[in-house]
């Protein structure tokens, strides 16, 4: 009497060993793509060009309303002077809301509150954007405190840009700012 196999001939899975070395193999590769990508510094690019955007959303806002003015800014921004100062209803104006190596031109002078103006807000932006990541670590940015600045020359030209962009690399920091 002959004994037969209890398996079909020829049908022969995986061992232990393969699988486990398949796993392993996954498992290392899946950790040099994690590291390659860098998930938190593409976060910190995303909140970048948000910021980006924000900024040059609130500049065409300002252009759009004074052309469609004939000229004249809105309110809050024509009875601003040159300088620098902050986009939002009011705060504390600390040194690191707005630092001056991000303006060019000192932490500012006060407040412009642009939401005040409902013919400005209303039909030119939807709102007054709030920086993305809503602190810098010590100030908490809301609609007193956006994170965002304006800045008009002798000359008239606007400048409106970030305080806080963050940076991408760990060593420089961007400058956000859009200048028309």
């Amino acid at each position: 009497m002959t004994r037969t196999a209890s398996t079909k001939q020829g049908a022969r899975g995986f061992t232990l060993i393969e699988l486990l070395i398949v796993i392993g193999i996954i498992g290392i590769l899946a950790a040099i793509v994690l590291v390659s990508v860098d998930p938190a510094k593409r976060l910190r690019q995303a909140r970048n060009a948000r910021r980006f955007a924000e900024a040059n959303a609130l500049l065409n806002a300002i252009l759009n309303y004074t052309v469609d003015y004939k000229g004249t800014l809105p309110i809050a921004v024509s009875t601003t002077n040159t300088g620098v100062v902050l986009i939002g209803t009011g705060g504390t104006l600390t040194t690191t809301v707005c630092p001056n190596h991000i303006t060019g031109a000192g932490t500012g002078t006060g407040f412009i509150n642009l939401a005040a103006d409902t013919a400005f807000v209303d039909a030119y932006i939807p709102e007054i954007p709030v920086d993305p990541r809503g602190s810098n670590g010590v100030d908490t940015y809301s609609a007193a405190v956006t994170g965002y600045y304006l800045k008009r020359s002798t000359s008239g030209r606007i400048e409106i840009g970030a305080c806080n962009p963050e940076s991408e690399d760990n060593i420089t920091t961007p400058q956000i700012k859009v200048k028309r």
